[in-house]
């Protein structure tokens, strides 16, 4: 069974940066697709960028393209979503979700995951 951890969340001022880690037990993480979502209170879940399991390819929403990075870091058994020029609207539960069988592409547009991790709070300050 994965289990996934989200961890790096905390407040940041408008423009900084914050690294968050989705780490697995269980199995190893390259072997799914895994995408980072977030959530604000009373809003739907929004999927943020996804990696595809194989090839790592990348799929991003226009909002946080050139300033999210998500990776893979194998070593740790952890996807990593680096985050620059934080915004305001950027606040949010961050959380990570993974499926064997889906695309980033497909993660990332109907927001699927097999498994999710509990999230980990953003604030941005301005």
């Amino acid at each position: 069974q994965l289990q996934l951890v989200e961890s790096g969340g905390g407040v940041v001022q408008f423009g900084g940066s914050l690294r968050l880690s989705c780490t697995a037990s269980g199995v190893g993480l390259d072997k799914y697709t895994v995408g980072w979502f977030r959530q604000v209170a009373g809003q739907q879940r929004e999927p943020i960028a996804c990696i595809n399991k194989g090839d790592d390819s990348t799929y991003y929403i226009d909002s946080v393209k050139d300033r999210f990075t998500i990776t893979r870091d194998n070593a740790q058994n952890a996807v990593t979503l680096q985050m620059s020029n934080l915004r305001p609207e950027d606040t949010a539960v961050y959380s990570c979700g993974a499926d064997f069988d889906v695309t980033d592409r497909g993660m990332c547009i109907t927001t699927h995951a097999d498994y999710r991790g509990r999230g980990t709070l953003v604030t941005v300050s301005s």
